[in-house]
Parts: structure tokens; sequence; C-alpha cells
């Protein structure tokens, strides 16, 4: 059944009628693509990032990393700026804002110079768009003075945010390179220049694989490959983990951010917002399946909203954030032993595989019946079985054992696994 919800959140000032946008990239290129998936039910768009000189693409330029028969966990892309003269990108964005004014059209844009910046910025400003994000984070750039080696240096940001917001009128979002080991700082530098948000994250450094024919990593481009930027389901985890650190950051804590990063499903759009983000940005996702998708994130969220009574999305954004701390703060006073139903079970042995050579030999096998046990004289509660069961439900959380010397209190546990 249909459920229709009111998805629609404010994001620096401007109205979304939902927080499901396109991220900068080859599926927001031009104005028809983006309009197709306007039409399709999609919030906004941040446009393909426009440069000047425009950028020159290799061929082939992708690669993707898989997992046992699966589908995409990851794609790696040497794809840079637009390739398309600036005066076609900046009559498609006002073009897209003139036709869709309803709809979110933020402008991406990347410099090597003052000069540059400002002179883009500018030239974005005049086209009409809502917001402009600042992409100081693509991994794949032809010269060091633009992309992720920009995004690294929290002076040269600080620098370009604070001749840019005098530019312009309009809000600025700064997207963060995950190609380093603190995102805090070169963020926090970005708001002391002026940025009035963030974005976060774009892809992350590396080599997929390695073509043995030809000595060098894929995709080969006459012979020869490179580092380049990795997304999709693989770097959610990563991503997931640097909108935290933002967040929990006391300076950063309040600033805007939008999500990005192996973003699928309404899941995983949700677990973005539960994090604090107040909208999300998806490309290879769309590269798989198309613009529709939009329809499941409507859908799939609007569910959520009913089932759990929530009225308003803004009332799910970092919901989750007072329950992650330091892992050193995590309650150690107790094991969480798995038990195996027996009805469930398909005898397989892969719990007990896992168990034996990777963990505490806690799982003792059958072979004859073809089933497993667990010894809890021996388990402590590592949870390995459960993580490689192929069956749902069939192991599970069941006996709370605390250590020698603890006091006994109550545990919350999780009981359902998706």
């Amino acid at each position: 059944m249909a459920i229709k919800k009111d998805l629609s959140i404010d994001y620096l000032g401007v109205h979304c009628e939902n927080p499901f946008f396109l991220s900068s990239s080859c599926v927001g290129g031009n104005y028809e693509m983006v309009a197709k998936a306007l039409e399709t039910g999609w919030g906004g768009v941040f446009y393909k990032t426009i440069s000047d000189p425009v950028g020159d693409h290799c061929s082939p330029r992708y690669d993707i990393s898989t997992k046992e028969g699966t589908p995409w966990i990851a794609l790696k892309n040497m794809e840079v700026t637009s390739d398309k003269p600036l005066d076609v990108d900046l009559d498609a964005l006002r073009r897209l804002k003139k036709d869709f004014p309803n709809k979110v059209i933020v402008a991406s844009i990347m410099g090597s110079d003052d000069d540059t910046w400002v002179r883009l910025t500018k030239k974005v400003t005049e086209c009409g768009v809502d917001l402009i994000e600042l992409n100081f984070s693509c991994p794949q750039m032809t010269t060091s003075s633009m992309g992720s080696d920009v995004g690294t240096n929290p002076e040269l940001v600080k620098h370009y945010c604070e001749i840019i917001s005098q530019a312009t009128d309009i809000p600025i979002i700064a997207k963060m390179t995950p190609n380093l080991a603190t995102m805090e700082i070169p963020g926090r530098a970005c708001i002391e220049g002026g940025a009035a948000g963030l974005s976060a994250i774009n892809t992350v450094k590396s080599i997929t694989n390695i073509n043995l024919d030809f000595m060098t990593a894929m995709p080969v481009v006459n012979g020869r490959s490179g580092v380049s930027g990795l997304s999709g389901a693989a770097v959610k985890p990563i991503g997931l983990r640097f909108c935290s650190d933002l967040k929990h950051d006391p300076i950063l804590k309040d600033v805007p951010l939008s999500g990005i990063g192996g973003i699928e499903s309404w899941q995983d759009a949700l677990e973005y917002i539960l994090l604090g983000c107040e909208n999300v940005q998806v490309t290879t996702a769309v590269m798989q399946y198309g613009y529709r998708i939009v329809e499941d994130l409507i859908s799939g969220l609007s569910h959520y909203m009913e089932e759990h009574n929530i009225d308003h999305v803004s009332d799910l954004v970092g919901k989750a954030l007072s329950n992650i701390e330091g892992v050193d703060k995590l309650d150690r006073s107790y094991q969480l032993l798995p038990r195996i139903d027996e009805d469930k079970c398909i005898g397989c042995g892969r719990c007990y595989i896992s168990c034996y050579d990777g963990q505490h030999q806690a799982i003792e096998f059958n072979p004859e019946t073809r089933k497993a046990h667990i010894n809890e004289d021996r388990c402590v509660g590592c949870h390995l079985c459960l993580n490689v069961c192929p069956v749902m439900d069939c192991i599970h959380p069941h006996t709370v054992r605390f250590k020698e010397g603890e006091k006994e209190h109550a545990v919350e546990m999780q009981t359902k696994y998706l």
C-alpha cells in the first residue's frame, strides 16, 4: 500500500520537497538528464562540477569490485569535472531553475586559483541557483592545484571559502575529501572561512583490481592506469564514520551536513540522516539502477515514518548520534552468548569453520547429523558465527553472562537483524 508522508526538510534556508539529491557526477551532467531525474521525484541536484578549463576524460574510465557473484560492491571511476563548454553548463543551470522552481538546484564548482574560483562563483550565482558546492575533494584531478589535494590543506580551503563567500550572497557548501585521517580539521577551516555547510564524503582513493595481462591497475588506459576514486556500497561505512566524526565535533555539530557514500536503499539514506545529515546524495546506485530508485527511497522512508509515528524528517536528523561513543567507553562487563536454532540450521558448517579457524573454537559440529552446537564454556560472545550464518535468525543472541567480579545489570541487546 502506498503511503504519502511529508518528507520535506529545510536545508541552509532552502526548502526541499524531500532529502534525496543527485550528487555532483555523471548522473547529473546536462539539462536533459537532470530534468528526467527531477520529474522522477528527486528533491534536487548537485550539478556535475563545473571547472575552467573543462575536464578531459580518459577512456575507459570505470572498474568495479565484486564479491562472490554479487553486483557491484564498489565502482572505481576516473571521471573528472564536466567536459562541456562553460556556457553550456551555465545555460543548463538557468533552465533547470526556471523549469523546476520548486526543486533545489546546487551548482558544484572547482577552481585552481583565486581568480577562477571567484569567476565561477559569480557566473553560477547569476544563473539563480539555490546553493553552491565547492568541490575540494575529487581524487583524480590532473593537477594538484584542484580536488582532494586542496581539500587536505586547511589553510587553503579556508582561504578559498573566504574569497568565495565574499563573491556571492548564496550559501556555500564545502565538499570534503575522505582521503585523510581527520576530516574535522579542514571542516573547521571551511566553516571559519565562510562555508555555511559541509557535504561528505567524496570518493576514496583506490586501486580496485590489477590486470594480470597488462600488469597494471584497472581500467587499462593504453596499457597504463592509476589511483582514482572508489564509490558504491563498499564506501558506506567510511562515509558514515566521517559524518559521525563531523557531528560529534563540538565546533561542527550544528553545521548543516549533506551525506554521501554508498546509498542504495531507503535504509542507507536513513542511516545518514540518523547521523545528522539533512539530505543525502546518490550517484553510483543511479548508475546501476536508474533514476527510478528515488521512488523506493521515498516509499521506504515514508513507510518507516508511518510505522514509527514520525511526522517530519527533521525529527530523525541526528537521532543516533548520542548512542555512538568512543570504543573505550563501551560496557565490557559481560559476554552476550548466542544460540543456534536447530530447527532452522541447514547444516552448512559455516559457523563451525569460521569459529574454529577465526575465533575461539567454541562451536562443535557433528558430521553425521550435520548439526552445530555452541560450547558456552569456550564462547566469548564475539558473534562471528551470527554474521557468517546464511540463514536469517538461525543464530541469535541469547544469554548474558557477566564476567567474574562484575555486578549484574540490565543489558539492552539487538534481537533483529536485516
